[in-house]
């Protein structure tokens, strides 16, 4: 406090230790001192016109040439503004006018309070473990005012503080390495892998969230939050690309901004967190050791699905790039410019990826694998179904069926953070031309698909149905889903790529092999990976251990004649 006493009792304010700190220009500190006078005589707010014109005023008006200066402190940091309640609300014109600044009251920002109060003294004697959540939070918000003083006049750097914050960051590691709480703040930076400025940031806003006087906090704006992760006006301009559409926090939906018109007519953005990551955060529960096993006992306790747990994604899939191509658009659905727009045609509400696709062609071109593999690329679980479970000899138990699978998968849905995909592997009979016929076997066959196709009307979520045949596909059916996609047998370039990618990596071939003479077989995908595993075992029980030419070839033709898919099977989309 004598640094303060001595910027407000000293003539020359100039030789006060304050106005060297501060770097600023002999009139702001002026202004300033003015409105700390005002602050320890209990006048939190004054108005502009009343502190010019008693520092600068005369006949002549000349109060009016440090409008300039003052717009400059508010520009810094060091005061805040507000128009006065008894006030009208004039028009954005005039608002971005400098004289508007004359209407305006005046406060000493919370970072000037804490800078001449150098309240840089913090209680790092406690070694234990945090108690909770909460306790460690608060540390959190500490950290985050350190920043925020020592950054928020570029042209004051004070050492010592940054000292402050090594030791105070240290702090909070050493007490986290012994918490058992779980932190649900760490989870979300490590889920979405952000870097040490992002989650300053992150912070940042989850304290204003938390704040009494956030109405009247300017801390959201993006300058505020650019002088917390920046060091120089470079660094500044280097870091407002954190806050770009495309940035990671902007595409991932962690936070979002409104604009609004400053007082000197720029458009401002005032950032926030997203509504889904804040309640996320505020009211998380203790999750159980193992969430992963919480869902494999809950779908233990039913005897219709198997859950998968994917382990490639689309990248690791050889196909075609128009097959590719359309997989990603599906993925899109998670980009946040793309929600956006579909939400503001009417077209989508829901942030969750929502998709109902059939994967169709001959059998072990990957359709399983693909379907796998686009969940993998969701971050989901995936519940498959073997439709060849659903028919029954009994009457009524088809279609009593159909709605236990749906019932069933809403259930597990509810009871998951990420709702899993529902795959239906050889959904031929679901999708068939219904038949017109009086026996009994068509009309129960027709209202199993009945039901079927209503609850595929009221699906939530994304559901793959694979089949070998489309040609009788119905046509209610048909509309039903977004995108029918065809998996056709891998031409020669395919081929080769799936040979290369399958065959062992550290094995020994004979000199006769050759990766093109193979690839020249057409073969599926899967009797390719057929083919590998019986060379293999042929080489393993060999005295040499050695994958022989000869051996691949004698596998090759035993697979073609034993094929039992030697039709071509038609599609549409060919």
């Amino acid at each position: 406090m004598n640094d303060l006493k001595e910027f407000l009792n000293k003539k020359n304010i100039t030789e006060t230790k304050l106005f060297k700190k501060l770097k600023c220009s002999e009139n702001e500190a002026l202004i300033l001192r003015e409105l700390c006078k005002n602050y320890v005589q209990a006048n939190s707010s004054t108005s502009a016109f009343s502190v010019l014109f008693t520092l600068f005023g005369d006949s002549s008006f000349s109060h009016l040439d440090h409008l300039e200066e003052l717009k400059h402190l508010i520009e810094l940091g060091f005061i805040t503004q507000s128009m006065s309640a008894f006030k009208s609300t004039d028009s954005r014109a005039l608002r971005a006018s400098m004289l508007y600044l004359l209407q305006t009251e005046l406060s000493l920002s919370e970072l000037f309070l804490h800078f001449i109060e150098e309240k840089s003294v913090l209680d790092m004697s406690k070694k234990d473990a945090y108690s909770d959540y909460l306790e460690y939070l608060k540390d959190e918000f500490e950290r985050i005012e350190l920043y925020a003083r020592l950054n928020f006049n570029l042209k004051y750097q004070n050492d010592e503080l940054k000292n402050t914050i090594k030791a105070y960051e240290k702090h909070i590691k050493e007490r986290l390495k012994h918490s058992k709480f779980y932190n649900v703040l760490a989870e979300i930076f490590k889920e979405y892998a952000l870097n040490e400025k992002e989650q300053i940031i992150f912070i940042a806003l989850l304290k204003e969230e938390y704040s009494i006087n956030d109405e009247n906090s300017n801390a959201r704006d993006l300058n505020s939050l650019l002088l917390l992760i920046s060091n120089s006006e470079l660094e500044r301009l280097k870091n407002k690309a954190l806050f770009d559409e495309n940035s990671k926090l902007m595409e991932k939906n962690l936070i979002d901004y409104d604009e609004f018109l400053s007082p000197f007519g720029d458009i401002n953005k005032s950032f926030y967190l997203s509504e889904s990551i804040l309640q996320r955060i505020i009211d998380f529960k203790e999750p159980s050791k193992n969430t992963k096993l919480r869902l494999e006992s809950v779908v233990k306790d039913q005897d219709i699905f198997e859950l998968i747990e994917p382990n490639t994604d689309i990248n690791d899939v050889i196909m075609p790039i128009k097959t590719k191509e359309l997989l990603e658009n599906i993925l899109k659905q998670q980009d946040k410019k793309v929600l956006e727009r579909l939400s503001s045609w009417g077209i989508k509400s829901s942030k969750n990826i929502e998709a109902k696709i059939i994967f169709y062609g001959p059998a072990g071109t990957g359709k399983t694998m693909s379907a796998l593999s686009l969940a993998k690329s969701m971050k989901k679980a995936v519940l498959s179904f073997d439709c060849s479970k659903i028919l029954s000899k009994y009457v009524g138990e088809s279609e009593q069926n159909v709605r236990k699978i749906f019932d069933t998968y809403n259930k597990i849905a509810q009871n998951c953070k990420q709702s899993p995909i529902l795959l239906l592997n050889e959904a031929d009979q679901f999708l068939s031309t219904r038949i017109e016929s009086s026996s009994g076997a068509d009309k129960m066959h027709n209202q199993m698909q009945n039901i079927f196709l209503e609850q595929i009307e009221r699906f939530s979520g994304v559901i793959i149905a694979t089949t070998n045949f489309l040609e009788s596909l119905d046509s209610a059916f048909s509309r039903r889903f977004e995108y029918k996609i065809e998996f056709k047998k891998p031409d020669f370039t395919q081929r080769l790529l799936i040979w290369q990618k399958s065959l062992p990596k550290n094995a020994e071939f004979d000199k006769e092999f050759s990766v093109n003479v193979l690839a020249n077989y057409e073969l599926s995908g899967a009797q390719i990976i057929m083919v590998i595993k019986n060379t293999a075992l042929k080489a393993a029980i060999s005295k040499e251990g050695i994958f022989k030419m000869q051996d691949f070839l004698e596998s090759i033709h035993k697979e073609l004649s034993s094929s039992f898919d030697k039709n071509k099977i038609v599609g549409f989309g060919a």
